[in-house]
């Protein structure tokens, strides 16, 4: 069966694979998983709010606010607050976005990522592989979107005007129904056609 190469990067060589594992440990204090290509482990300093890069890229131009972000082929990926992927099905349905087909998922305790290039350096990986649109930085968990008032993920001198969970889960659903009926309208493409997503 033959493999996509814009979806299934090549595994990485042993010096890229120490370069990954330096910069994640030493600059973020986060531990990587598994590989080759490397993982991340979500529901400890993170969970991953994931959703069609189409619908991504627009939210990206929302005045809503965010954490790192990165982007996997035709998924984007956005760290929010552990414990958050928790919450998700519960505030789409106070948001009344329950019974429609979001294709807007979470991954919490127990899920992985693969590992983004880190940033500044080459961008020479396949395409497909996973980059950092947002780069997370040092004790950026403390400021990840969060549930107004629970403190999940936050650090004792998180601010009160940080980022809003309710707020990035509603744009993320609107983007991502929006997505999804600009792409029934569009012509269907040639038998064929390969392309990447566009994020206009």
């Amino acid at each position: 069966m033959a493999h996509n190469a814009e979806t299934v990067p090549q595994p990485r060589s042993p010096s890229e694979e120490d370069a990954y594992v330096s910069w994640y440990g030493r600059v973020l204090g986060w531990t990587l998983a598994g590989g080759p290509p490397a993982q991340l482990v979500t529901g400890t300093r993170f969970d991953v709010l994931e959703l069609p890069a189409d619908a991504g890229g627009r939210l990206l131009r929302r005045p809503v606010d965010t954490g790192p972000v990165a982007v996997m082929g035709r998924r984007m990926r956005f760290l929010v607050a552990p414990g958050s992927a928790e919450e998700l099905d519960g505030l789409l349905d106070w948001l009344e976005w329950g019974p429609v087909a979001l294709d807007l998922t979470a991954l919490g305790a127990g899920g992985r990522i693969t590992a983004p290039v880190p940033p500044g350096r080459p961008q020479g990986s396949p395409r497909g592989a996973a980059v950092w649109l947002r780069p997370p930085e040092q004790g950026c968990e403390a400021f990840l979107p969060s549930l107004p008032g629970t403190g999940q993920g936050a650090g004792a001198g998180r601010r009160s005007t940080g980022p809003d969970l309710v707020r990035l889960v509603a744009a993320a659903a609107t983007e991502c129904h929006r997505a999804r009926l600009r792409r029934r309208a569009a012509p269907a493409r040639p038998v064929g056609a390969v392309g990447q997503p566009r994020f206009s």
